[in-house]
């Protein structure tokens, strides 16, 4: 399929020209550049980022999300992360088993993305994604990152409003009280709402934000029963009626994180062509005394 006609087919909606679109992206490989080109600004549809550590429930909770913003007529994107393999360079776990059940909906498209390296909690690839989808006509994607920490908070560049997913018994309050992860939710979400302690942690993340300069909601939800799931609904659509409305600063966050993740992934493709051999050469002036560290990192990026 040649790029004009895979351009066309994405922006019909057609699954399979975004599928083999999205693959082009991933792969980097030739043609992509000038697909993307094709899609034109993005700004369509509302992007959700789903992070927080490992374990929290993340994929169910998307699951659950895409079930409540069907039955509302949305046509819905998923981005799932998940950890690479370090043999295969693929995804080590396929989020898209816990979502199997959309398998046959055709307004549901779900991608699985291997983080192949990528630092942040998400892919290379994870903008160029959003916008195939973006220009596939999805009103919603929701983007779920890597199980991730305190400094992995790419997420928050892209989207236009990032859930932080926690849950009870993760050791202590350090979850609550660190910088980073903490300081980048719109909406902080307790899941697993049915164990001991989720009381305990609302009312810590609360405190947490009591007095300072912003109040995002704190939920408590349980997305294997599915209570609060409606209320966490609610929340999302609150930042998503400003941005149906027309919030420019909403869509500039985006694009701006786009632009840098875009810029910093083409600058780790130039660094990962450079020869072997002329890293061996700066590390042997290093050993020999002949220049530093800094000096050769500055020489192979240059």
């Amino acid at each position: 399929m040649q790029v004009k006609e895979l351009a066309s087919g994405i922006k019909k909606g057609n699954r399979i020209a975004l599928a083999k679109g999205i693959t082009l992206a991933e792969n980097d490989a030739v043609g992509a550049s000038k697909l993307l080109a094709q899609m034109g600004p993005p700004g369509k549809a509302f992007v959700v980022g789903i992070t927080g550590p490992p374990g929290t429930g993340k994929s169910s909770l998307v699951d659950r999300l895409i079930e409540a913003y069907r039955r509302d007529g949305l046509r819905v994107g998923v981005i799932a992360v998940d950890p690479s393999s370090p043999i295969t360079g693929g995804a080590l776990l396929g989020d898209r088993i816990r979502m199997s059940e959309h398998a046959g909906d055709m307004n549901v498209f779900i991608r699985s993305m291997a983080s192949r390296g990528w630092s942040g909690g998400l892919s290379r690839a994870t903008s160029q994604v959003i916008r195939l989808m973006d220009a596939a006509g999805y009103d919603l994607i929701l983007l779920e990152t890597v199980g991730i920490g305190q400094a992995d908070i790419e997420v928050v560049g892209v989207s236009h409003a990032v859930l932080v997913i926690l849950m009870p018994g993760l050791g202590d309050d350090i979850q609550v009280s660190k910088a980073g992860l903490m300081e980048i939710g719109d909406i902080y979400v307790v899941n697993k709402s049915d164990l001991e302690g989720a009381d305990v942690m609302v009312v810590n993340l609360l405190s947490l934000f009591r007095g300072s300069s912003r109040s995002p909601p704190v939920l408590k939800v349980s997305a294997l029963s599915g209570e609060g799931i409606d209320k966490l609904r609610d929340a999302i659509d609150r930042i998503r009626r400003s941005f149906v409305a027309g919030d420019d600063d909403l869509r500039l966050k985006s694009v701006r994180g786009m632009i840098m993740e875009t810029a910093r992934g083409a600058a780790m493709e130039r660094l990962a062509v450079v020869s072997e051999s002329k890293a061996e050469v700066l590390a042997r002036q290093v050993l020999a005394g002949k220049t530093t560290i800094e000096a050769a990192a500055a020489r192979l990026s240059a």
